[in-house]
């Protein structure tokens, strides 16, 4: 009900003196005496002299609701629910009295709100209508501008308010003036020095830096506001500590936007593997904060202030990082003193252990001294134990790897800044069909190393990825530390040999265990029989201290638990441990386990290491397996193997061109069965086949559900493919696929010409209305009429529709939003019932099979093709199906003609094509009759059960010349088809269909049809 018109019904000079009811009346004055009087004093139902029983305010919300239900005009919600209303706002008008707070302060609240109160005070109960709630939303909103009203009229109303607006502007001068003595006020010059000092921060860090990365025409650095990335930032217990006082609580959140950390606690410990993107987070923090001016940002890299001396006091933050603006007299003292400084430490890990416990004893001086401020400190997962600086309120954080999506977003804008648009969506599909190359991508420098190497080589990764992992373990082994001006840290210092050395010896010792994780006490075994051998690293330290080097500093080890390590990334492993396997002679130990696919790109990455004899030893083994996937598998070594015999070359690709591409729908469902590694070797769509086009596509949708990310790559190439076989193997294997990424990527491209595509979950139906129109749609599963309705953005559009498997399928009267909707299946759908209200619809085709209620059927008239499978109601015909429709084809299917039998069909004499499905009652002669009557039948279709299960039917059919085009549908090859010919002399074409699982030969039944055309469909 509207406001207005509720007015109407409840006017104030009525409703006033019902409210002032509720109120207990007071002499004049300001009530300076006592305290503030709340409205649980002045209420006139509570308390022990109260004039108001709760009865008497139940029989005042009876009145007001009498007023509105008695007052000319539409009643404002059902009569059965009059007295759940007057209840409900009893409730609330009692809930005056629990409201702490007086008039004064209600008045000041506004009647919105305080409505707003008393509703979730007294919510309406469940099961009440939507005009009910409305009317009581409405009346309690009415009721409290009413008292509002009242109170502003009592005596001590102004004198009240007059009283309480002197206290605040009493209590507000106390506060600014507190304020000012506690604030030093900032003199011009500390304004001008930010007004330079923020844009030169943000101009300093707006860039990205790839440090060890050795190319010619590739960037080393962009703008950091195009090419950064959101990571996430996880947590791996909440935090203990309780808020400080005037502290608001600290976050208790598992995952969130690393950027955000400081806006939900103060003060962040983050940790990060190398190349994670922790600097990089520093970085955009500080621009960030510069440019809104929102804090005043300190970029304080740890190993620049070691280098450059002791840890700085405040007043030497700028000198000591290089800053040649030299700000006021205690300029930072009283930033920090305010509380608006961002002070961000970047490496702890950096820096010397011994060096880090005074670290931590300068940030807790410089906290308890500035307390207020936002602090963020980064450091490698081991540089230091869990809760280093628990005590003092640092929430400790990790930053984690990059999902799939945010590589995506990566490889986007570094290509946008890299202005080579062109080898974006290239890489992309690289990185989704080659497993170990998108298990290297987890994070920001590993990926930026790979769009480099991409770019550098014109849209192509190295033509063996041997040189990724060279140029990626060169980087993190020793050209990142020494570019960027880093010394020895801790340990021994081991260079780049004798530290590849050492991890290769653990890489192979995981890979024979067949594991990922091995723990430290293990490695420490192999490090120590390694150093030995190692001259340069020999006498730089015990196993123990030269492991944890490597685990600190190296980038490529972690440890994931306290008393366990792994590799960062498995593909390191798997190519380190092949490294270690050539130098030793164990290839025959690899090709013995060529039938375990987690040895596979071991075995990749040892033909890429080894010498040329060696790789045809490899590659022979494999051949010598046999199977399609060791075929396979040696046809992927080729893409490592520079040098080769040309013959052992031939061999390979001449065994591989038998499987790939596969030339049939079998062929395809085989060659899927040899994995994953399939979707790197799929070729096309270019000059492929039809036939072969629709193989790859079919191989590359069955293995969707094991790598998705590499199918769809395959699948996106033949979006745009004019095929219809091959269209609709794209739009019938969405449901493999993420709903939302597939429609994007693939089905919104396709060729909607006769492609029907089906929903079945709410993901798809969602991803449905972000596309364009679909003509043509089927929905298969549990939705209503409204639900499909709803999911179609533009319903006119939809010329074919069919709804499958629907067990809440009731009403259909929201399918008349399809407006154009010419054909309808309801397939399975048990409990549909309205078939009438499709009569504004141009419906052409219907198929039931079956619904609740058939009969609506007569009322659709335009139909020219109707096929229903459920007994007719009726004695006749022409009593279910619709009598004025121009029927063309009719099929009638299990137990149709139980009860009706064929009479009445001699009605509909525009029919050409009767089909008749596995009936289950005998035909007489009566309803033969009924067919010969018809002028116009071409075509007859009868289902071999008939022939099988009711011989019967066929003696008594007369002859039917005008009978041109015959079909048996699911035929076991058993039948007698010699008394259908002789009653049909005027077949031009004959089709016999098998059952599944049954074959025969058609040139059985040739000598029966000799002028008809004779063809077996094969299932």
């Amino acid at each position: 009900m509207d406001a207005t018109v509720l007015g109407g019904k409840l006017a104030s000079s009525l409703v006033a003196p019902l409210l002032r009811k509720l109120f207990r009346s007071e002499g004049p004055g300001a009530g300076l005496v006592d305290k503030p009087v709340r409205l649980s004093a002045l209420v006139s139902f509570r308390g022990e002299k109260r004039t108001l029983s709760e009865q008497d305010v139940h029989k005042l919300a009876e009145r007001l609701v009498a007023q509105a239900v008695e007052s000319p005009g539409e009643p404002p919600f059902p009569p059965d629910e009059q007295i759940a209303v007057t209840g409900t706002l009893a409730r609330r008008l009692l809930a005056l009295g629990d409201l702490d707070m007086d008039d004064v302060q209600t008045v000041r609240l506004g009647h919105h709100e305080l409505a707003r109160r008393l509703h979730y005070a007294a919510p309406a109960p469940d099961g009440l209508s939507a005009d009910s709630c409305h009317f009581l939303d409405h009346t309690t909103d009415w009721a409290c501008l009413n008292i509002l009203e009242f109170f502003t009229r009592r005596s001590t109303f102004v004198a009240r308010t007059l009283v309480e607006q002197t206290r605040a502007q009493a209590e507000l001068i106390a506060k600014v003036d507190e304020l000012i003595s506690r604030t030093p006020r900032p003199d011009a010059r500390d304004t001008a020095f930010e007004r330079r000092y923020l844009p030169f921060v943000a101009e300093r860090h707006n860039h990205i830096t790839i440090y060890g990365i050795d190319l010619r025409d590739s960037p080393d650095r962009w703008p950091l506001e195009v090419a950064y990335l959101t990571l996430e930032a996880t947590a791996d217990r909440e935090p203990d500590r309780a808020a400080a006082p005037g502290e608001d609580p600290p976050a208790r959140t598992g995952r969130m936007p690393a950027d955000e950390t400081l806006d939900k606690d103060p003060r962040v410990l983050l940790r990060g593997d190398a190349g994670s993107g922790k600097t990089t987070l520093v970085q955009w923090l500080a621009v960030t904060a510069a440019r809104k001016g929102t804090h005043i940002p300190y970029v304080l890299p740890l190993r620049t202030l070691i280098r450059t001396g002791p840890l700085p006091a405040p007043a030497d933050f700028l000198s000591a990082v290089g800053c040649p603006l030299s700000p006021p007299d205690g300029w930072t003292e009283r930033v920090l003193t305010t509380g608006r400084a961002l002070v961000l430490v970047d490496g702890l890990d950096e820096i010397p252990a011994a060096d880090r416990h005074g670290t931590r004893d300068w940030l807790r001086a410089l906290i308890h001294a500035y307390p207020g401020n936002r602090w963020l400190l980064t450091t490698r997962p081991t540089a230091v134990r869990a809760d280093w600086l628990s005590q003092e309120g640092f929430r400790e954080l990790s930053l984690a790897p990059m999902g799939r999506a945010e590589v995506a977003t990566f490889v986007h804008r570094w290509h946008e800044a890299a202005r080579a648009p062109e080898y974006e969506q290239r890489l992309l599909d690289s990185l989704r069909t080659k497993r170990d190359l998108a298990r290297l991508a987890t994070n920001p420098l590993m990926c930026g190393l790979i769009c480099a190497l991409h770019r550098e080589r014109r849209g192509y990764l190295p033509t063996g990825r041997k040189e990724l992992y060279d140029a990626a373990l060169a980087m993190l082994l020793s050209r990142r530390d020494r570019e960027r001006g880093m010394g020895t840290v801790d340990g021994p210092e081991l260079g780049e040999a004798a530290q590849l050395e050492l991890l290769q010896r653990i890489a192979y010792a995981l890979v024979l265990s067949g594991r990922t994780e091995m723990t430290l006490e293990t490695a420490e075994r192999i490090v120590e029989r390694a150093l030995p051998a190692l001259a340069p690293a020999a006498g730089k330290g015990d196993a123990s201290a030269v492991l944890r080097t490597l685990l600190l500093r190296s980038g490529v080890l972690r440890r994931p638990a306290e008393d366990v390590m792994d590799f960062v990334h498995r593909t390191f492993q798997d190519y380190l441990g092949a490294r270690y396997a050539v130098e030793e002679g164990h290839l025959d130990v690899l090709t013995s386990h060529a039938d375990d696919t987690q040895w596979e790109d071991v075995i990749r990455m040892a033909v890429a290491h080894a010498r040329p004899h060696e790789r045809v030893s490899v590659l022979r083994e494999l051949l010598a397996g046999d199977t399609p996937r060791l075929t396979l598998l040696a046809l992927a070594c080729l893409e490592h193997a520079t040098a080769l015999d040309p013959a052992v070359r031939t061999e390979v690709e001449g065994r591989a061109a038998a499987l790939i591409p596969p030339r049939t729908t079998g062929a395809a469902w085989e060659l899927a069965e040899a994995g994953p590694l399939v979707l790197e070797l799929l070729p096309g769509p270019e000059s492929l086949t039809n036939e072969e086009a629709l193989g790859v596509t079919v191989t590359a949708s069955v293995l969707g559900s094991e790598e998705p990310d590499g199918a769809l790559a395959v699948l996106r190439r033949f979006r745009d493919h004019p095929d219809h076989d091959v269209r609709r193997q794209l739009a019938g294997t969405w449901h493999r696929f993420d709903a939302e990424e597939y429609a994007a990527e693939v089905l919104d491209h396709l060729d909607r010409t006769d492609l029907f595509l089906t929903c079945e979950s709410p993901a798809q139906l969602t991803a449905l209305a972000r596309m364009r129109p679909w003509p043509d749609l089927a929905f298969a599963g549990p939705y209503s009429a409204e639900d499909i309705a709803a999911a179609v953005p533009e319903p006119g559009t939809v010329t074919t529709l069919g709804i499958h498997r629907n067990p809440r399928l009731t009403e259909l009267g929201a399918l008349r939003h399809f407006t154009s909707l010419n054909r309808l299946t309801l397939f399975q759908c048990p409990d549909a019932t309205g078939l009438d209200r499709l009569r504004p619809l141009p419906l052409a085709e219907l198929v039931l099979d079956p619904v609740a209620d058939l009969t609506g059927l007569r009322s659709l008239p335009s139909l020219t093709v109707l096929s229903v499978v459920q007994e007719l109601p009726g004695a006749d015909l022409t009593d279910a199906l619709p009598a004025e429709a121009p029927l063309g084809f009719l099929f009638l299917g299990r137990h149709s003609t139980d009860a009706t039998g064929l009479r009445g069909l001699s009605h509909w004499d525009t029919l050409h094509t009767l089909s008749l499905g596995p009936l289950t009652t005998e035909l007489t002669a009566a309803d033969w009759r009924e067919v010969a009557a018809l002028p116009g039948l071409t075509h007859l279709y009868l289902n071999a059960s008939i022939i099988r299960d009711l011989p019967a039917s066929i003696g008594r059919m007369p002859e039917l010349p005008g009978i041109e085009v015959l079909r048996v549908p699911s035929m076991d090859g058993t039948e007698h088809l010699a008394a259908l010919a002789s009653r049909l002399p005027g077949l031009h074409s004959v089709t016999l269909a098998n059952k599944p699982g049954h074959s025969f030969p058609v040139s059985g039944f040739q000598p029966l049809f000799p002028d008809a055309d004779l063809t077996l469909d094969r299932r």
